[in-house]
């Protein structure tokens, strides 16, 4: 959901190729400790939505932290170099620029 996917479809689709039955169960398992909430889109093709709670939200500055702890110790990692940079030299600007574009993509 950092990374704008809001849908099922959409985080079935990322890079880390989760299977549809893990994903169900870790969304289920995020929305009943009230860190994401699933909301029926009513359109022609009904969807659902999932958006972070304000919960959900408040978990950013600790995964900013593991982003950069991975950077730091795991040459293998996924999180890109200037990102993690950023999280360690501008920590607390990153955040409220993330969590205006939370915001943003929300409303």
């Amino acid at each position: 959901m950092f990374k704008g996917k809001s849908s099922y479809r959409e985080l079935l689709a990322s890079d880390e190729h989760i299977s549809t039955n893990i994903l169900a169960e870790r969304l289920e398992r995020l929305e009943a400790h009230g860190i994401i909430t699933k909301d029926v889109i009513h359109t022609a093709a009904a969807r659902t939505r999932y958006t972070l709670t304000p919960k959900g939200v408040d978990l950013m500055p600790m995964l900013l932290e593991m982003i950069a702890w991975s950077a730091r110790y795991d040459a293998k990692t996924a999180a890109p170099r200037g990102f993690a940079r950023r999280v360690r030299t501008d920590r607390d600007a990153l955040v409220r620029e993330l969590r205006a574009q939370l915001h943003e993509r929300e409303t």
